[in-house]
């Protein structure tokens, strides 16, 4: 689904901590416990913005 190399660069876009990749969802997650958002793939591709990201209890 996403090449690995490209997660290894990908941070998110509002605390810069390090992602991972949730398959089963179909999302990329951000690994810091203050901030936790998660971010959506659509068509393969990873939407990084912060105003389509769900909060970590999927508020």
């Amino acid at each position: 689904m996403i090449d690995k190399e490209l997660l290894e660069i990908l941070a998110c876009p509002k605390c810069k901590s390090e992602v991972r990749l949730d398959e089963a969802a179909q999302r990329i997650i951000c690994t810091s416990p203050s901030c936790g958002l998660r971010y959506p793939i659509r068509d393969g591709i990873p939407v990084m913005l912060i105003d389509e990201a769900e909060g970590p209890t999927g508020a």
